[in-house]
């Protein structure tokens, strides 16, 4: 290897090392005060850095908060993509169905200030981009696939109103089962992945305290009922 090729790769080492840093010290800061606070300065500040130093890797607040919604649904979506493959000869949809509902609860449960930042409240003024968008596509994506495996497949009848929105759904997939995917299928998937996030959501945000608590019982007990109305 050259020595300017040498230099270039430890250049590049160094700032993927402090990339990961600044990170990792930002979902600190999304502990310690939310995503509606979070602060480059203060970032720089924990790292021991100058602003300006920090603002080289993200020229603003917002790309730093993209870095970590971007990180944030991918690793939510790889849990749950793993979860939903069919590993073995013979699984079921519905086994894969229930296996993805359970790696998306128990991310969450693993990470939830990570969970709050992309399925909680809004930060005020931020827009996300095609970035976010894709990443925040795979976890529901992959129920899709499951669903679209199916046979026979959900197929309660749809309005005209939801099939051309589910459109939309197909379009942005693609290839494979998904973007394949009948709208009554796009449509009950919607279904399903609102309502796992409505069940995720209460037991992260602590709305089960003192009724469904600890809830696992009453969270297997919800994803078969998932299963069930799906037809699986």
């Amino acid at each position: 290897m050259s020595t300017a090729s040498a230099t270039t790769t430890a250049r590049e080492r160094a700032r993927r090392e402090l990339t990961a840093e600044i990170l990792s010290a930002a979902r600190r800061q999304l502990a310690e005060v939310g995503a509606a606070a979070l602060s480059v300065r203060a970032v720089a500040r924990e790292l021991g850095l100058a602003s300006s130093a920090v603002y080289r890797y993200f020229a603003t607040r917002d790309d730093l908060l993209t870095a970590l919604i971007v990180e944030a649904y991918d690793s939510a979506g790889a849990a749950v993509e793993a979860a939903a493959r069919p590993t073995a000869p013979g699984r079921t949809p519905r086994e894969r169905f229930t296996a993805a509902c359970t790696a998306l609860r128990s991310w969450a449960l693993e990470h939830p200030h990570e969970y709050a930042l992309v399925h909680g409240s809004p930060v005020p003024g931020y827009r996300g981009d095609s970035r976010t968008t894709a990443a925040g596509s795979r976890a529901p994506l992959a129920l899709l696939h499951v669903l679209a495996d199916a046979d026979p497949a959900p197929r309660r009848p749809v309005s005209a109103a939801l099939a051309e929105q589910a459109a939309r759904v197909t379009a942005a997939a693609g290839d494979g089962p998904a973007g394949r995917a009948a709208p009554e299928v796009v449509v009950a998937g919607a279904r399903a992945w609102t309502a796992l996030l409505g069940l995720v959501s209460s037991e992260v945000f602590g709305q089960l305290a003192n009724t469904f608590d600890p809830a696992d019982a009453f969270a297997a007990a919800t994803v078969e009922a998932l299963a069930d109305d799906l037809g699986l």
